[in-house]
Parts: structure tokens; sequence; C-alpha cells
């Protein structure tokens, strides 16, 4: 049988934005997509947790006819990228980590900077960016900081208010992200609050370098659609949306993820598995 879809995952609904933006890219391919809310934020899971639930993910994607693997969590690319490439076996495998390290090798070549990241607990103590970004270039200082409260803040959809404003602002101004160049979004959820985070830097470096933020979904769409192989030139079935735990609220909160309104079917595939210290 033939394999055609593109498998795409996350710990929740953030990895739509990334689903979105490679449905930009590639509008001719069919996607799958695999949202873990029963288990969200993976950011405060175990490595153990998170390899588990990934294995368990990327076989389902397996067992759908998908012929390529998207791990569009941040968290999950940090700790289980090994493990998804294992039992992928001979399909190519993506994450939202290598494109951005690319992009930053890219810009910098051989000259110094100071790039800040903000992602999940799992994301940064794993120092999975810092580590590839210095390794291609060792001029280059890499600053994290831990932003816990971000996902979930978006997730209930307090963002583009007092709120996320108000917390936004406290992370930011902490001294580990003092005089960046670079702000790396390591979440796919951040996207949505893309343009809060650039109008802290233009209030606060409103006479000073412009710091980029960086919004990982499109060049992650972009690495994925040059890199992918046996490409579809026409949209032969719907796209699906699996979540293993469905509410209303996560339907209502994808919409503003993709963009455009979809259907959520829940797929616990997880009832058989032992209780872990999550």
């Amino acid at each position: 049988m033939k394999r055609s879809a593109i498998g795409i995952f996350d710990s929740g609904i953030g990895g739509l934005t990334v689903a979105h933006a490679i449905k930009q890219q590639l509008p001719n391919e069919n996607l799958i997509y695999f949202g873990d809310t029963q288990h969200l934020p993976y950011g405060e899971k175990s490595e153990a947790s998170i390899n588990l639930f990934s294995k368990k993910i990327t076989s389902f994607l397996i067992q759908k006819n998908c012929k390529a693997i998207v791990i569009a969590c941040n968290s999950a690319a940090s700790v289980a990228n090994e493990t998804v490439v294992k039992v992928a076996k001979n399909l190519a495998v993506f994450n939202v980590i290598d494109p951005i390290v690319n992009y930053i090798n890219e810009k910098y070549k051989n000259s110094a900077a100071n790039i800040g990241i903000i992602g999940t607990k799992a994301t940064i103590q794993s120092k999975n960016y810092e580590k590839k970004i210095t390794t291609l270039n060792s001029k280059l200082n890499v600053s994290s900081l831990q932003t816990p409260l971000l996902a979930p803040m978006i997730e209930e959809g307090f963002f583009n208010e007092n709120i996320s404003s108000t917390i936004i602002k406290k992370y930011l101004s902490d001294e580990k992200l003092k005089d960046i160049d670079d702000l790396i979004l390591a979440c796919t959820h951040y996207p949505l609050i893309k343009d809060e985070i650039s109008k802290y830097y233009q209030i606060k470096n409103s006479n000073k370098k412009k710091v980029e933020v960086i919004d990982s979904t499109n060049i992650i769409a972009k690495y994925i659609s040059k890199n992918i192989k046996n490409k579809n030139f026409r949209n032969e079935s719907e796209n699906k949306f699996y979540v293993s735990n469905y509410t209303k609220s996560f339907e209502e909160s994808a919409k503003l993820f993709f963009k455009e309104n979809i259907f959520l079917e829940e797929k616990n595939l997880f009832n058989n598995y032992p209780r872990l210290n999550i």
C-alpha cells in the first residue's frame, strides 16, 4: 500500500500552527494530526513518559499510512527524537528544532550574536537547542529561559489581553534575555503570541537594535517542503485531526491554531499502558 499522508503530533493543539504552515507550503498533501491532549503539556512530564507517549503516537500514525512523521512539539523533539526515528524505521522524521538551528547558522555563518530561547521546562532543560547551535557556531552565545506558564495560558485562550501582556513582560524582562539579537520561540503554541512579544521589544528597544522574534512554523514548513520525498500533486482525501481527550474548548481553540474550522476526533491510545509517575 502506498503511503500518502504526513503525520504530525504534539502534546496538545499547539502543533496545529505547524500543521497549518505545512498545509500552506504543501496544499496537496494530506495531513493526519494527533494531539495528546490527555497528557499536555509534555514540558512538565518525565523523559520516560514523553518517550512512551511519542512511541505510541508514532506507531498510530504509521498505522494510518503516513509517509513521514513531524514531531511538532519542542519537548518531544528535545527528548524523544531518537525514539521516534527508531519506531518510524525507514520513514522520514522531521522535528521542530533542526530547521531553526539551520536558520540561525545560515543567518550568522561564523559571526557572533546573542541568541535567546524561551520554551517549556523539558525543552530548556534538555539544552538541545544550545548544544546544536553552538556546535555549528561557537561564536554564538545562547541564553535559555523556562516559560512554563505560556503554553497553558495560550491553550486557555488568554492572549492579546492584560493577563498575557503581564506574564510575557515578566518573562522577557529576565536578566538571561538581556541584550539578545534574536529570540527563538521554542514552543509551537508561541506563534499565537508572537505579536505581543514583538510589541514588547518594539517598546523596550525603541531607540536600540531590533530583536528578531523567530516564529519557527514557517521555517519548519519550508524545510519539510524542500526535503520531503514523494510529494502529492493532488489531494485525494480529507485531513484528519485526532486528540487523546476531546473537549469542546479544545475544538474551539483548534480553530485559532489551524486558522479554519476543523473536526477533532477522540482517539485514546493509552488505555492499556501502565500508569507512570508523570
